[in-house]
Order: C-alpha cells, then structure tokens, then sequence
C-alpha cells in the first residue's frame, strides 16, 4: 500500500461523528503518567506514616479487622475471609499485598511487638507462610492499642476508594510503632529501611520529650542506644547509629550471639543460639558448606540444625581438632551471615510528604500526634458528657412534677402536641421532651430519681476535669505521658539486643602485606605436660618455651593422686592404653587446659568420655608416647609380661597391643629404660621385680611372655616399672574377700622397696604382707616414689609412715582407701 505524502488532518472535517483526536507530546504524557504512578507509590503503597508506623494496607488490616470484631479474646478466623473482606471494602489491589503484608504483622521475627495473633504456619526466615486458606487470624492485645479511640473522633475518616466506606487517614497509635516494629518499603525514587527498637526505650524517651520538649539527641539516646532487634544478637560499633538518629541515615552491623562449648567429649563447638536480624539458619549453614568446599573456611567438620520449637535456635558447627574455636569463630563472622550489616534509612511520610528523619525528629512527630489525639478525644468525651447531663437534667424535671407530665401528655391529642406543651410548660429543649416521650413507666421510682442525681454529680466532676485538661496543655501532655507509661507497662519487654563497640577481627588485625595468606586458625603446637588422675580425669598444663614452670610442690590439684603423667607437646598423638589391651591414639588439644604457673589445678576431664570409650568396663591405666624410643611395658593379672618395641605402631586410631588370654586382663602400664625394675604384686600379698631387661621386646601382636607364677586363686593386682636409684616406697593394704569393698578400712604399710630381695622372671616373688584372722587378700598395692592415697570420690586420705618390714601385717585405716598414686 502506498503512503499517502501529506498526514491526515486533525481538523474537525476530518473527524468522525463522536470522535476527537488531540496532538499530544509523548515526553510530556510520560513525565505527567510516571509522576501520577510515583505518587501513587510513595503516599498510598510503599512508606509508612510516621505518625503510626502503618503502611496504608496494614492500617487497612488492622481497621477491617476491628471492625470485624476479631479481638483477642474472641476466636481465630480464616485469613482469607479478612484479606477478601479489606480488599473488597477498604484496598483496592491483588490478595496477594494484602496477605503478605498480614503475614508480616504476625512474625515475632519480623516485628518487636507483633500486631496480628497468627494460627498456623506463617514462615519463617527461610520459609515463606501457607497459603491464607491454611491460616486463621485475629488481633494482638497491642493491636487494640493502636486502634483504640477510633470511635471517638480521635482521628479523620476519609472515603475509600469508590466512596462507599470510610476508613481512618492514620490510626491513633498508642505506642511509637514506626520506632518500635521498624518498616521496609520501595517506591519511586527513594526507600526506607528502619530497625525495630525497644518498646520501653522509646516510650521512655518519648515522656522525656513531653517534659521537656527542648532535649537533645544525646539526653534522647539516654533512653534509646540503639536498636533492639527482634531475634537479638550482637550490634557492634555505635558510630552508624548516631549518624542515623541524627540524620536518617546511618548502618551498623550485627552478629550473632555464639558460645564455645563441648559437643562432645573430644570436640568443641560454636553454638549459635541467635542470629542476625533478617538472616535465617539455611542461609548460614549454605555459606558455611559453600566457603568449606571452596577452601576458604577451614576449621569446620560440619554444621547441625538443632532449632525446635521448645528450644529456639540453636546451631551447632563442629570445630576440628586442632583449631582454635575462637580463631574460627571470628573467620565465620567474616566469610558468613553470622555477622550482617543493617543500613538505616528513616523516610517516612509528615504532613502528606516524604521526609528523612532522625530520632528526635520521630518522636516529635508522634508526641505531636497523642497529642492531638488525646484533644480531640477530650473534646469529644466533653460534648458527649454534656449531652448526657442536658439529658439527665430534663429527666430530674419530669421526676420531680411527674404527676403534671403524665397529664400533659394524656390531655394531648398526638406526640407532637404532647412535646410542643412539655417544652412550654416546663421550660425543656427539644431533645429533652423527645427523651421523656420516649422515656419508660420503671424509670420514673424513687431510685431512678437517686441513680440520675448521683449521675448527675458524676456528670459534672468529670466535665470540669475534662474542661480543666482542655484549658492546660500542660494537663494534655500529662496524659498523654501517662498513657505512654501504662503502655509500656502493658507491652513492654527486656532488651534483647546487645549493644556494644567494634572489636578488631583476626582479618583485620593483620598486617597490609599479610591479608592475601590467610590466618593460622591451628592451635599452636607447645609443650605440655598431661595428667590422669587414680580417678579417672585428665588435664593439660601448658608449658612455657622458657621452662620457668611453677614447682610441683606449689601446686595443688582436685585430684592429687596421679596414675600417670607424659610431657608431650598439644597436637602430638600419644597414647592411652586400657585394661582390655587396647591403645587409643589421641592429642590433648581438647583437654582442659590450665597454664604452667597456675596453683590450682581443675578437676580436668574424665578420660573416659574424652575418648569416647563405649564399653563401660573398660578402663584407661596410663598414657604412653608413640614418638619416643623406650618400650612400653604391661602387665596382665594373670602374670603375663610384655615389652611392645619403639615404633612400628598401626596407623589405626586404636589397636590392640597384647593378645589377652580368656578372663584375663592389663592391670597395668609403664614406659621404662633397660635399667628399670618391673614390679608385680598379688593379691595373696606376693611381690616380684626383676630387670626390664629380662623381657624382649616384641611386636603389637604377640601375646607376651611368663612374668610371675600365680598361686592358687591368686590374680596380679599392681604391675609397674620403678628406677631402683630412687626413693621408691611400696605400699599395700590388706582386707578381707568377705566383705563388701569400700565398707572395711582394712590394714596399710608402707616399706622401702629395698626390703624386697629381686627374683627372675617367671618366679613366684616374696611376701610383702602378712594376714591377720580375718584377712585374706590385698585389697591395693602400690610401687612409686611419694605416694598419696585418695578415696573413691578423690577425698584425700592417709598413709601409714614409710618404713614398715616388707613382711609386717601394717596399721589400722581410719577410712576406706580408693586407689594410690603419686604427687604432681
């Protein structure tokens, strides 16, 4: 089709009957449609009023929802039915605004103070709700707060969108929402971000500002340091938030509240019990797994979700052996939501437009707002006081003539005659002749007569005192402060947010030339020295570099009797050998820890759990070290003896290093050099000792070889390894196998072990305690250098003094005697 070289004309000729066409400029049309769509954003959808902190759709809810009756002492109803009903009567948009913006109001997450009772799902941080079909609904107790005096007059109702209904401009607000509960919100051009705050701190600081209006934001932030967010945390660094109390902008940044803790015997944790406002725990656990498998997290085994509803948050990061769990703490604050920032953004809309306020600028707006409030309500309640009483007055004139009333009113031919003669006769208004037409026969005895004389005085007491609150602002600004108080009172909670300055981080801590490697979060690998206790604990002492340890006999411990002691370094393996002839490899990283120049010592850990050992009878009788050269020595009850050769161990977390026979079982351990004595004691009160040299050292998997001939029922109670150089002492306790043990103190010595003549191995040893009637066995032996005795609880106990004859039947016990060791 060809082109026509002229435009159609636009003149009224060429126009079709009905139809007028306009030239318009498209820029223009644009500019004019994106202004209207912008307006339309930023004063009906998107900002809050900062005179109640409602967006106009939540204000909505809330107003359909009490006009429903859907108060909190009444039952839940259908989310649908409310967003059906406020988007049918007072919001002209899709279900979906209406039902998101419900769900926000009932989120303990979201909100410090929720506004909507929620039944049923309503998400969760990471989760979205159900469906409204799904969910029930009614008002929070502080919702009622917000929308009380709305039959009053306290507020203008405007018309709703056809003109059909009307709905409140703004809700009364009988607390500080906007500062309170916080707002997000999008529109054309600008956004606003505002944190949740604590109810109590802002009330307080808003009666500050009523008393006296000239305060400045420092005297404010006396109430209010700082937000208070609804899942708590930590907020680190108050510069950001000064900068937004005093302008409208600022940010600060939060983390999460963690603990160290054991997860276990071996392994300790970072327990995260609260978290960062807006960051739920997927979102954490996501980073964690992501900045493990990219390298970038080191330090972490894994991450469990242990939040439920009994016991809130709560998640647990494992901490591999080895790493510092702060060191990877302040690692996961960086690389992770475990530390977020907030950015504050305080615009809201004041007198139909948007404006960026600081704190005092907030609290002014809504001090200003109670006011007006509560003078509009004084006002009201004045005008509603005085009708009544003009009403109770006509009354009092009827009762007191009622005889001449009630025969103007028969002598009348109709209603309006009879009002028209009552107004005549007995000076009365209007309203007043139309109240006693209407008036019932049971109103007019002696008692309805007292009941409006005693409304009446009433009547007049309370309009004087709300004419005396209108005549004095001062009167008004008390009320309103009251009010405030009886609020917080009602609503308020503790703070859970903890405020607090900045503290440097191990990534920022570093030098400028060492931020591309990344920091050493392994414990350092230093010498130490590890204790097991008779009782079963075990601890670590630091060591310094220097060796300027504290002496052993400054030091005192919970558990004083030592079984056995190896000096040894943090991360390096030792071992840990059990009566059932099995070595555990494991490293004292984990262990409590005291430093070298401590005096007290704790009570440590018990060894058993440290190690996760699942067979209750089974026991850990010393420690040894795979590193050194020595052999280890053992010792079965059924007089077997084997040295295990230096070296050559399995890689195996646990092995066995004897082949025990059936019934039999380790009683003891020794690491010793060529030049000790192995010292083996019966419980027919036999002891044997004879060179560690005697014993070739054999492989992990042989089964030893005769170390001492056993007689009749008699089992071998005590194996050890002594350096005959020194000061060794033996000390043994007799009893009898009759008795309940623990229940008979029995008999103890203590004899130079130079009494005891040395034999070859395999032989059957000589006496080293004679019986008394009554007693049968040893119920304890010991070999060491500077005993010390202890009860089964750890109660320390007393020795006989040493020199006793090897053979002697020994001394009375005053108590029970648990195990023997020897001194730090």
């Amino acid at each position: 089709m060809a082109t026509p070289s002229n435009p159609p004309s636009t003149s009224s000729s060429a126009e079709a009957p009905g139809e007028r066409i306009e030239d318009v400029d498209v820029s223009a049309e644009m500019q004019g449609s994106f202004l209207e769509y912008a307006y339309s954003v930023i004063y009906s959808r998107a900002l809050p009023d900062a005179r109640d902190g409602l967006k106009p759709v939540q204000r909505r809810i809330l107003y359909q929802m009490t006009e429903m009756g859907l108060r909190p002492d009444r039952g839940h109803v259908k989310s649908s039915r409310v967003v059906g009903d406020v988007m049918g009567k007072l919001h002209p948009h899709g279900d979906a605004s209406i039902y998101d913006a419900m769900v926000r109001l009932t989120q303990d997450f979201m909100l410090r103070v929720p506004l909507i009772d929620g039944h049923g799902n309503f998400g969760s941080l990471d989760d979205g709700p159900a469906a409204p079909r799904y969910t029930e609904v009614r008002l929070d107790a502080a919702a009622l707060a917000m929308t009380d005096g709305l039959d009053e007059d306290v507020v203008d109702l405007v018309p709703n969108y056809d003109n059909q209904f009307t709905q409140p401009s703004v809700l009364p607000a009988a607390f500080p929402n906007l500062l309170v509960n916080g707002a997000s919100g999008i529109a054309v051009g600008m956004a606003t971000n505002m944190a949740p705050h604590n109810l109590i701190e802002v009330i307080g600081a808003a009666r500050h500002l009523i008393d006296y209006p000239d305060a400045t934001l420092d005297d404010l932030m006396e109430f209010v340091p700082g937000p208070d967010l609804p899942t708590g945390g930590t907020i680190i660094g108050l510069a950001g938030i000064k900068d937004a109390y005093t302008g409208g902008r600022g940010a600060f940044k939060t983390r999460a509240k963690v603990s160290v803790e054991s997860i276990s015997a071996r392994k300790m944790g970072l327990v995260v019990t609260e978290l960062p406002y807006l960051v739920g725990p997927e979102k954490v656990i996501e980073k964690i797994k992501d900045g493990v498998n990219s390298k970038k997290i080191s330090g972490v085994s894994d991450v469990t979700d242990l939040t439920d509803r009994k016991h809130g948050l709560r998640l647990v990061i494992g901490i591999k052996t080895g790493f510092s769990p702060d060191a990877v703490l302040e690692q996961l604050y960086r690389l992770t939501p475990l530390e977020d920032s907030f950015n504050i953004n305080n615009v809201a809309l004041v007198d139909g437009g948007p404006r960026t306020l600081g704190l005092r600028e907030l609290l002014r707006v809504y001090v200003d707002h109670r006011l007006a409030v509560v003078t509009r309500r004084s006002q009201f309640r004045l005008a509603r006081k005085k009708e009544r009483l003009h009403l109770v007055d006509g009354l009092l004139v009827a009762i007191l003539d009622i005889d001449e009333v009630i025969q103007v009113i028969r002598t009348s031919d109709d209603g309006e005659q009879a009002r028209i003669r009552l107004i005549d006769v007995f000076d009365l208004s209007q309203v007043q002749a139309e109240y006693i037409l209407e008036l019932r026969l049971r109103r007019l005895t002696r008692f309805s007569r007292i009941e409006l004389e005693t409304e009446r005085d009433q009547l007049h007491r309370e309009i004087d005192e709300l004419e005396a609150i209108l005549a004095d602002p001062a009167r008004i600004r008390r009320v309103v402060s009251d009010e405030l108080e009886a609020t917080a009172e009602r609503f308020g909670t503790p703070r859970r947010t903890l405020l607090t300055e900045a503290r440097p981080s191990i990534a920022t801590a570093t030098s400028r030339s060492s931020r591309a490697t990344p920091p050493d979060l392994q414990i350092a690998d230093t010498p130490c020295r590890i204790y097991l206790s008779t009782t079963g604990r075990a601890i670590r002492v630091d060591l310094p570099e220097d060796g300027s340890e504290l002496p052993a006999a400054k030091r005192r411990s919970k558990h004083d009797a030592i079984l056995s002691t190896i000096d040894t370094t943090s991360r390096a393996e030792i071992g840990a050998v059990t009566n059932l002839g099995r070595l555990i490899r494991f490293t004292a990283v984990d262990l409590p820890s005291v430093p070298a120049n401590s005096v007290q010592l704790a009570a440590g850990s018990r060894i058993g759990d440290y190690l996760a050992m699942a067979n209750k009878k089974e026991r850990v009788l010393g420690f040894v070290s795979l590193a050194s050269e020595t052999p280890i020595a053992l010792g079965t009850a059924q007089g077997v003896v084997k040295r295990i050769a230096a070296g050559g161990y399995p890689s195996r977390p646990d092995f066995e290093i004897i082949s025990l026979k059936p019934g039999d079982e380790v009683v003891g351990v020794a690491q010793g050099g060529e030049g000790d004595d192995l010292v083996f004691v019966t419980s027919d009160a036999q002891l044997l000792h004879f060179a560690a040299s005697a014993v070739r050292p054999q492989g992990v998997a042989a089964g030893g070889m005769a170390g001492m001939n056993l007689g009749g029922k008699a089992t071998v109670i005590f194996f050890g390894a002594v350096d005959p150089a020194l000061d060794v002492v033996v000390a043994t306790i007799s009893g009898s196998s009759q008795v309940l043990p623990g229940t008979d103190p029995g008999r103890a010595k203590v004899s130079v072990f130079g009494e005891f003549p040395g034999k070859g191995r395999a032989t059957g040893g000589v006496r080293a305690h004679s019986f008394l009637k009554g007693e049968d066995q040893l119920t304890l032996a010991w070999a060491g250098v500077s005993p010390v005795a202890v009860a089964s609880d750890g109660a320390a106990r007393e020795l006989p003094e040493t020199g006793a004859r090897r053979d002697a039947s020994g001394t009375p016990l005053e108590a029970p005697i648990g195990s023997i060791g020897t001194t730090l």
